[in-house]
């Protein structure tokens, strides 16, 4: 069994799972830029219920793409973005690879919106386009 752990910037919010990734994907949409603050985020999925968290994570809520609501995790701290989460898919939660203790042992699978990249943030040509 893998344990990823990883924290915000500041420490203040630390979290492990267990659990095997379902997918990891870098995500171009302009949710995911407004939250990261940068031209995409890279992610993985795990199920909610397999998140474990010590301290305290806030979100803001606001609309994807496509008109469903999203949440934002981040700490409340020092603002660094954590987790997205959609009411899509509730039993999921989606974690920034860049809080992982080791983001090394991130790997994406596909790319998803990346019809939306900005011009100086192009997608990875070498990921699949995710299925839709």
């Amino acid at each position: 069994m893998t344990t990823i752990q990883g924290r915000c910037a500041c420490g203040a919010v630390k979290y492990r799972t267990e659990a095997e990734p379902e997918f990891s994907f870098n995500c171009h949409c302009r949710k995911c830029q407004r939250a990261t603050g940068v031209g995409h985020s890279s992610a993985f999925a795990i199920p909610s219920d397999q998140f474990h968290v010590s301290g305290s994570i806030k979100e803001f809520k606001s609309s994807s793409d496509n008109g469903a609501a999203t949440y934002s995790g981040f700490c409340p701290e020092c603002g660094s973005p954590m987790t997205s989460r959609t009411e899509r898919f509730p039993e999921r939660i989606y974690i920034y690879a860049a809080t992982m203790d080791d983001p090394s042992d991130f790997l994406p699978e596909f790319v998803v919106f990346e019809e939306m990249a900005q011009p100086w943030d192009p997608p990875s040509t070498q990921l699949t386009q995710a299925p839709r």
